[in-house]
C-alpha cells in the first residue's frame, strides 16, 4: 500500500472512531435528558453515598498512618504496623546515605499520592534480625508486601533507570506493576527527587555510595512452608 493510501486509511479509521465516541456521548446525553426527577435524584443519592463511603475509608486509612512515611523503631514496630494491612511498602535505609535520602523523598511523594498503601521506613542497621530474615543486602531496598507476604523488592535504582536522578512516576509505575499501589500513569506527577528540588548533587563521598551491580527482580520465599505469612 502506498503512503497516501495508508494515510487515508488511518484518517478514515480515526474519523470513524470519533463518530462512534460522539454518538455514544449523544446517546448518554439523550438518556439523561429523558430521565425524570426521581431517577436523577436516585443517581445523586448513589453518588453521594459513594463519596461518603470513600471519605470514611480515607479517614480510616489516615488514622492508621497512611498518607505519610512511618518511621519504624525496630522489628516489633514493623510487625505491629503490618497487621491488617493489604498493601505495604517498607524502605530499608541507612542514615547519611545519599541514595537512601533520594529514595526517602520519593517514598514521601508515594505516601501522599497513594493513601491506599501504608509506607514505612526502617533503619537497616537497627533491625539486624529483620534485615537478615528478608535477606536485605543493598541499600536502599523497598520491600513490597501484600497481606503480610513479601511479593517483590526494589533494590537500589536499577528498576527505575539505574540513576538517582529519576522521576517519581517511574517508581510509581514499578510499584504498580508489583501490585502494591494503584496507578496507571499520566497524572502529571510532581518530581520528588531531592537533587531536582534544589538540594544539589551529592558530595564526592556521597557519590561513592551510589549502588552499582544492582540485582533485578529479587524474588524470595521467606518461609516456603507457610502460605499465609512470610513472618511467622
Amino acid at each position: 500500500m502506498d503512503p497516501d493510501a495508508a494515510r487515508a486509511l488511518v484518517e478514515r479509521q480515526v474519523y470513524e472512531m470519533a463518530r462512534a465516541v460522539e454518538a455514544s456521548v449523544d446517546d448518554e446525553l439523550h438518556r439523561l435528558e429523558k430521565m425524570d426527577g426521581d431517577e436523577l435524584e436516585d443517581i445523586r443519592r448513589r453518588r453521594l453515598e459513594a463519596m461518603k463511603t470513600s471519605a470514611k475509608t480515607r479517614k480510616s486509612l489516615l488514622e492508621r498512618g497512611h498518607g505519610v512515611v512511618n518511621d519504624l523503631d525496630d522489628e516489633r514496630g514493623f510487625f505491629d504496623k503490618m497487621k491488617g494491612e493489604d498493601k505495604m511498602i517498607v524502605h530499608f535505609y541507612r542514615r547519611g546515605s545519599w541514595p537512601c535520602e533520594v529514595m526517602d523523598a520519593h517514598c514521601a511523594a508515594i505516601a501522599r499520592k497513594h493513601a491506599e498503601t501504608l509506607v514505612c521506613r526502617i533503619d537497616a542497621e537497627k533491625s539486624p534480625f529483620l534485615t537478615d530474615k528478608l535477606k536485605i543486602w543493598m541499600l536502599p531496598t523497598l520491600a513490597c508486601i501484600r497481606n503480610t507476604k513479601v511479593v517483590d523488592y526494589i533494590v537500589g535504582f536499577d528498576d527505575v533507570g539505574g540513576t538517582d536522578d529519576f522521576p517519581t512516576e517511574h517508581l510509581r509505575l514499578v510499584l504498580a506493576s508489583k501490585g502494591v499501589i494503584t496507578y496507571e500513569g499520566g497524572d502529571n506527577d510532581v518530581d520528588a527527587n531531592p537533587r531536582r528540588a534544589g538540594r544539589g548533587p551529592p558530595k564526592d563521598d556521597e557519590a561513592a555510595e551510589r549502588p552499582t551491580n544492582i540485582r533485578r527482580g529479587a524474588q524470595m520465599a521467606l518461609n516456603s512452608d507457610d502460605e499465609d505469612s512470610d513472618f511467622d
